[in-house]
C-alpha cells in the first residue's frame, strides 16, 4: 500500500465526486478492503464499530474506538478522527456525521449487526452497496497498485519455481501445501490466503480442499495458490505432473488449457467487453470437445481483494480499460480423473494489450 497521505486523500475527492454524481449522501465504510482504499487504515474486524463517514462534499471523518485512536493516527494521518468510550453509542456519532440529504452507500462487507444499527438512525434514507460508487474507481489501478500486484506476482512465480523443485511423490497434499505456502512467506507475502493441492481425481473439483491423500506417483497435481503483499492478493494457478510418464489425454488437455489461456491473452485489449474474454478461451476448449468440463468463469478481477471486479464472465459486456487487473484462468475437469488449470495474473497496460504480472513457465512441469 502506498504510504503518501495525498494518494488517499485523492482517492476519497474521486469517491465523493461520484457521491454526488449519483445522488449519495455519504458513504459508511467499516474495516475491510473499500476502508483501505480511501484511507490507507487497515484495522481488523471487530464488535466495536470502525466507521469512515466519507461525505459527497468531501468531507471525510473516521469514528473509531479510543482505544484504536494512536494506530489509526499513525496509518491515516491526514483523516479527521472521532473517538468513541466503551459505553458511548458509536451508531450515533458516525450517522451525526452525515450532513447532507440522498442516498446512503454501506461497505458492501460491513456486519449486518452494523448495518441494522445504523439504518435507523438515517430514516426515510435509501440504502445502497458502497461499490455502486466505488465499484469503477477500484477497477482501475493505480501506478502503485499496479506496482504491488507485480511484485506479489513476481514472488508468487518464485514460490513455484521454489516448489518445482520439491518431491511429491507419496507425499500428503497438505505436506506439500504447507511447504508452498513457506516458500510464498519466503519470497516476502506478508500473508499467505490459500494453497491448493489438488492431486490426481481431486484436481477435477476447482475449489479442492487440501486434505491426507497421498500423491500417487504418475499423476498431475493442481497448485492454486496465493496470499498478498502490501495488501495486495497474488492468485495464480500451474499443474505439474509426477513422474515423466504422462497419459496422452493429461498432456492434450493440458495443451488445450494452454491454448485457452492464450487466447484469452490475445482477446483481452482495452475497449472490448469482459465477456469476450471468457468467449475467446471458451471456444478453443469448446471446439476440442471439452466444454462441458469448463465449469467456471475464465476471470476475476484482483487487488485488494482476491476476487472483484471486473469478472470475465459471459454476459458482462462492460468494457476493459487500461489499469483494470484480472485473472486468466481456463481449466478442464473431468470428474474421476483429473483436472487442468492454469492462471495468471494480467493488467491491461497503456498500450491497452493484456501484460502478464505472472511470468512462470505454463509448460507441464514435471515433478519428483
Amino acid at each position: 500500500m502506498p504510504n503518501d497521505p495525498s494518494i488517499y486523500r485523492q482517492r476519497r475527492e474521486r469517491a465523493a465526486g461520484e457521491c454526488a454524481a449519483a445522488g449519495v449522501a455519504a458513504l459508511l465504510v467499516t474495516p475491510g478492503s473499500d476502508l483501505v482504499y480511501l484511507s490507507g487504515y487497515r484495522m481488523h474486524a471487530s464488535e466495536r464499530l470502525t466507521c469512515l463517514v466519507l461525505d459527497a462534499d468531501g468531507g471525510a471523518t473516521l469514528v473509531l474506538p479510543a482505544l484504536e485512536e494512536l494506530r489509526a493516527r499513525a496509518a491515516a494521518p491526514d483523516l479527521e478522527l472521532v473517538t468513541w468510550e466503551e459505553t458511548e453509542d458509536p451508531y450515533r456519532r458516525a450517522t451525526e456525521r452525515v450532513r447532507t440529504r440522498g442516498a446512503i452507500g454501506l461497505a458492501d462487507q460491513m456486519w449486518a449487526a452494523f448495518a441494522l444499527r445504523l439504518q435507523p438512525l438515517l430514516p426515510g434514507r435509501d440504502f445502497r452497496p458502497a461499490s455502486s460508487v466505488l465499484r469503477r474507481l477500484r477497477m482501475r489501478k493505480d501506478e502503485s497498485e499496479i506496482a504491488s500486484l507485480r511484485a506479489v506476482g513476481e514472488q508468487a512465480d518464485r514460490a513455484f519455481a521454489r516448489i518445482r523443485e520439491r518431491p511429491f511423490a507419496r507425499r500428503a497434499e497438505r505436506d506439500i501445501g504447507a511447504e508452498l505456502a513457506d516458500a510464498l512467506r519466503e519470497a516476502g507475502h506478508e500473508a499467505v490466503a490459500f494453497t491448493i493441492v489438488a492431486s490426481g481425481p481431486n484436481g477435477a473439483s476447482p475449489h479442492h480442499e487440501t486434505g491426507a491423500r497421498a500423491i500417487a506417483g504418475a499423476e498431475p497435481v493442481v497448485l492454486d495458490f496465493g496470499g498478498t503483499f502490501e495488501g495486495y492478493c497474488s492468485d495464480i494457478t500451474r499443474t505439474v505432473h509426477v513422474g515423466a510418464t504422462v497419459d496422452p489425454e493429461v498432456r492434450r488437455v493440458h495443451d488445450i488449457v494452454r491454448r485457452a489461456q492464450e487466447a484469452g491473452y490475445a482477446a483481452a485489449r482495452a475497449g472490448v467487453p469482459a465477456e469476450s474474454v471468457d468467449a475467446a478461451s471458451r471456444k478453443v476448449i469448446d471446439d476440442a470437445g471439452y466444454g462441458r468440463a469448463f465449469v467456471h468463469r475464465t476471470g476475476h478481477g484482483i487487488g485488494l481483494d482476491g476476487h472483484e471486479h471486473p469478472y470475465l464472465v459471459s454476459g458482462n459486456r462492460e468494457p476493459l480499460e487500461e489499469g483494470m487487473a484480472f485473472s486468466i484462468e481456463p481449466g478442464i475437469y473431468l470428474q474421476g480423473r483429473f483436472g487442468v488449470r492454469i492462471e495468471d495474473i494480467a493488467y491491461i497496460a497503456p498500450d491497452g494489450r493484456a501484460e502478464p504480472l505472472n511470468r512462470a513457465d505454463h509448460a507441464l512441469a514435471i515433478v519428483g
